[in-house]
């Protein structure tokens, strides 16, 4: 068989070839002939055409591939699968974030994240985060429209790199107070943010001490509802205080039953409550106090403190009534002015908040003390990936009723 010019030139460069020859019918007008058909195959390097016409048929001949197609190996395979978790922080809360992945023993993923001039939010992933499980942990907290907005940006930026999974952890979630109608011709926000969330492609929300438990049906994906107050109890059972002189303090009607869950929690501590009116927003005015402090360790509990007006007419209610020392103890520290001054004021023994919001350092004062929830988020998020079930004791629920 004869070669062609470009076959021997080929030939003499040095490279190496497989020739494979076969027979193809071909019918024609007068019957069935056979034609003989030769194709060179290329070994190393990808088949190129001639003047623009395809190449031929390649015949491989021994199992050997091109690098392009060769199988990964099991370790390809189990880095790949180790990075299916990642875990992005927004500017909100990025110490709380940096605290779950080393609780996760992983590292936060890269994203950049500026504002323009005219203060419109810029987000980029700086990693590919394609068929990955991917946890944005960003709180909605002061200022709540620019950390809710940017929350809502991360969403879309890691929809569109092809996510698999997008779960929004939400410490704090604002406007959560906006869940119902009080007056007429009143927004629901909480649930207006929600739908905000859904939409913006959330696949599922992690979130810490919702104000009411109902906020959860405002949204349409799932939600796993976490409670903070666990790590206020391991806290205060790790502190020199008599069971019997424990009494839990309601600040309001609409938090006793989160009061009865914790006293029940806390060596089954009688309860108490404030009996508040409120004149308008953020401003309260206490009436009277049901149940007896006198001579006891008063514990306040309340999912939030914003500008300490309640919980600190409270604890000055408490003091009249005979208690000896009065605690505050909340998940979430908003501190909007003039909580500082209220709270520093000498009305508590101690002021007990988690990290779910980022105290700023000119926020602190003496009786302040700072718990992390940064395990206990983490624990979740890892059960969520792992699809384990998420409630596990003690932190699975609070019996509230």
């Amino acid at each position: 068989m004869a070669l062609s010019a470009a076959t021997a030139a080929d030939l003499s460069s040095g490279h190496s070839y497989g020739f494979a020859t076969w027979t193809h019918p071909r019918r024609s007008q007068n019957g069935l002939s056979l034609s003989v058909l030769s194709v060179k195959c290329k070994l190393v390097e990808p088949l190129r055409s001639n003047n623009g016409k395809p190449p031929g048929l390649p015949f491989v001949y021994e199992p050997t591939m091109p690098s392009t197609l060769t199988m990964p190996s099991m370790q390809d395979f189990s880095s790949k699968y180790d990075t299916r978790l990642r875990i992005f922080s927004g500017t909100a809360n990025p110490s709380l974030a940096q605290e779950i992945a080393s609780y996760l023993g992983l590292e936060l993923g890269k994203i950049k994240i500026k504002r323009f001039a005219d203060g419109e939010i810029y987000v980029q992933l700086q990693e590919s985060v394609r068929g990955c499980d991917v946890y944005l942990v960003q709180p909605t907290c002061p200022p709540a429209n620019e950390n809710l907005m940017e929350l809502l940006v991360m969403i879309d930026a890691c929809r569109r790199a092809s996510a698999k999974n997008i779960t929004a952890v939400i410490p704090y979630f604002g406007y959560a107070r906006a869940d119902r109608k009080t007056q007429g011709r009143e927004s629901i926000a909480a649930k207006l943010v929600a739908n905000l969330i859904t939409e913006a492609g959330a696949n599922r929300v992690i979130a810490c001490d919702l104000h009411s438990g109902q906020s959860m049906g405002y949204f349409d994906i799932p939600v796993d509802h976490v409670y903070g107050q666990p790590v206020i109890l391991d806290y205060l059972a790790s502190k020199t205080i008599c069971s019997n002189d424990l009494v839990v303090v309601s600040p309001d009607v609409g938090g006793v039953a989160r009061a009865r869950a914790f006293a029940k929690k806390l060596s089954d501590a009688p309860l108490a409550i404030v009996d508040k009116r409120r004149h308008g927003h953020n401003v309260a005015e206490v009436m009277n106090l049901i149940g007896d402090v006198k001579g006891k360790v008063a514990v306040m509990v309340d999912d939030m403190i914003d500008t300490a007006g309640t919980i600190a007419k409270g604890a000055a209610l408490l003091h009249q009534e005979g208690a000896r020392e009065v605690y505050a103890c909340s998940t979430h520290a908003v501190f909007s002015p003039p909580a500082i001054e209220r709270l520093s004021s000498g009305l508590f023994q101690e002021v007990i908040v988690t990290n779910t919001i980022p105290v700023l350092e000119q926020r602190n004062f003496p009786q302040l003390t700072v718990l992390s929830v940064a395990n206990l988020l983490g624990e979740t998020i890892w059960r969520v990936h792992d699809d384990c079930s998420v409630g596990y004791e003690p932190y699975s629920s609070l019996d509230i009723d």
